[in-house]
This record gives C-alpha cells, sequence and structure tokens, in this order.
C-alpha cells in the first residue's frame, strides 16, 4: 500500500438521525462500509472528522477545504452535513455525493449528481459499490474537473468573479486617471514656479525669494497596475509602464533636493528644459489609463 496515500474526507452524521440510524450505526457505516470501500482503492485513506486537541470546528473546516477528496452522505438530510458540504463546494471541487435510496434531495443539490446505495438490495449495491469507485478515482485522475456549482458561478471567465474583477480593475483604473490629473497639475506648478525662481536671480544675485515645491509625483496606483497586471495586456505594454515608472522616480528624485540652495538653480534650469518631455510623459500615462478604463467598461 503507497506511504503516501491521498486523504478522501468523509462528511456524515455523527448522532442519531432516525430510529433506525443510531450513533452506533452511523459509526459502523463508516468503519465497516464506506472506509472499506474508499480504501480498495490503494491510493486514497478515508477520514471522517473526530474530536481533537482545540478547536473541532477549525480542524473540520481545514480538512473540508484541504482534502483532496470530499464523500458527503446526505442520507436523513442531517443539517452539519449540509453545511459542511456547503464549505467544501465553496472551496474545492472533488466532492461525491451519495446517499442512501429514496432519500429526497432539496432544490438547490437536485441538479447535482448524487449516487444512491441500497443497504436492502444486494445487487443493487453491487452497481452502487462499481459506480462510486469510479467516481473516486475520477477525482484523482481529473481533480480540476467542475462539479461545485458555487465554484463555477463565482470563478472562470463568464462568472461573478469576472464580474468582480472587472468592476475592480474598473476602480483601480479611475483613480490611476485621477492619479494622472494630479501629477499633470503638480508638473505644472513645479515647472512654474522654477520659471518664477530663475527670473529672480536674474533680478540679483542673493535673492532669497525662490523656494521649492512639494511637487512630487504620485506613483501608488501605477505602481499597482505593473505589480498586478490586472488589465490583459501584453509585456510590452508593462514595459512601457515600468519605463514610465522610471521617469516619476527620476522627476521625484529631482524634487526632492529643491530645497537644497546649491541644487536649487540645476533642478529650476533641469525642470524648464525638460517642461515639454515631462507633460508629454505623463499625458502617455493619462492617455493609457483612459483607454484601459474605456475597454473595461465596454466588457462590463
Amino acid at each position: 500500500m503507497p506511504e503516501n496515500r491521498e486523504t478522501c474526507f468523509v462528511i456524515m452524521p455523527f448522532s442519531k438521525t432516525t430510529e433506525e440510524h443510531t450513533e452506533d450505526y452511523w459509526t459502523k457505516h463508516f468503519v465497516h462500509f464506506l472506509k472499506p470501500l474508499i480504501e480498495e482503492n490503494t491510493n486514497l485513506e478515508a477520514h471522517r472528522s473526530e474530536a481533537l486537541r482545540g478547536d473541532i470546528l477549525k480542524q473540520i473546516i481545514t480538512n473540508l477545504v484541504t482534502a483532496p477528496i470530499v464523500v458527503a452522505d446526505l442520507t436523513d438530510h442531517n443539517c452539519n452535513v449540509y453545511w459542511e458540504l456547503g464549505i467544501r463546494q465553496s472551496f474545492k471541487h472533488c466532492t461525491v455525493t451519495i446517499a442512501e435510496s429514496e432519500t429526497p434531495i432539496p432544490f438547490d443539490l437536485s441538479v447535482k449528481a448524487r449516487l444512491e446505495y441500497y443497504p436492502k438490495d444486494h445487487i443493487k449495491m453491487q452497481e452502487f459499490k462499481k459506480i462510486f469507485k469510479q467516481a473516486l478515482n475520477d477525482c484523482i485522475t481529473n481533480p480540476t474537473s467542475p462539479d461545485s456549482h458555487v465554484l463555477e458561478t463565482i470563478g472562470g471567465r463568464g462568472t461573478l468573479f469576472e464580474v468582480f474583477r472587472k468592476d475592480e480593475a474598473r476602480r483601480r483604473l479611475e483613480a490611476l486617471v485621477s492619479q494622472c490629473f494630479r501629477n499633470l497639475d503638480a508638473c505644472k506648478s513645479a515647472v512654474k514656479q522654477a520659471k518664477v525662481n530663475i527670473n529672480l536671480r536674474k533680478s540679483g544675485p542673493n535673492s532669497s525669494e525662490a523656494r521649492a515645491l512639494s511637487s512630487f509625483l504620485s506613483l501608488s496606483a501605477l505602481q499597482l497596475l505593473i505589480l498586478e497586471r490586472y488589465i490583459e495586456e501584453d509585456e510590452e505594454f508593462y514595459y512601457d509602464l515600468q519605463n514610465q515608472e522610471a521617469w516619476y522616480i527620476w522627476f521625484n528624485d529631482l524634487i526632492k533636493d529643491w530645497d537644497n540652495p546649491l541644487k536649487m538653480p540645476v533642478i529650476d534650469a533641469t525642470l524648464v528644459a525638460t517642461e515639454e518631455e515631462c507633460l508629454k510623459k505623463l499625458e502617455k500615462t493619462l492617455d493609457v489609463a483612459s483607454r484601459s478604463l474605456e475597454t473595461v467598461g465596454k466588457l462590463m
């Protein structure tokens, strides 16, 4: 038997659910029926939740989220079983649902395939065992095959997840556009002040009226786009954004030393000399952000 077997976590009642299905019945149901049947596949090891040190509920949730395969027995509509199944279906596929024959299934689960077992019909029980083992094997060989309507609804293309993702991208791009306008204003103010400083020096070498503005450019929204790549563009698009980011950093490094009296004249001259280039850089970022925002808006 393989040493590193995959875990198959079984969701089922613990306590009495009917006069026939007592606590003892469920214990034997797992120990003598489900566990041996699951472990006929030598790659699997069956477990059910049990009292452990610490918070048992946290352990159950961990098992539900991390187990490669989960089997849920829906017989007798045990509320804990349905709760645990909901947790599992919110995080992972590879869940096999079973129930004793003639168990009525609620509407929300009626569209999900389930396997029925027949404790009092040997022939039908053999057929159940065959199909059940095939289902477990399919979970091993096709672990990404979808069987959770929750995940199918919120994940992937054309789903709620995509709607949420596009809405998030739209809001982030709106923030980038707003940041671009603020940066344009900051750059224009800085260049304007640099021109004032140059003219003041022409009036006298010891003029004390020349001053620096705190005109740093904001980078956060641009860097978030570069880091997370939350809109679908090619590598060249993001490479160009990285070049723009490098220029933003250069500009801020220049402004950082502006209040140094010894460096101010050089910085003033640099700001005036590169005015056209600076505005073009900022307008380019604004154009990219605006076009991206328009594209995302059309997709929503």
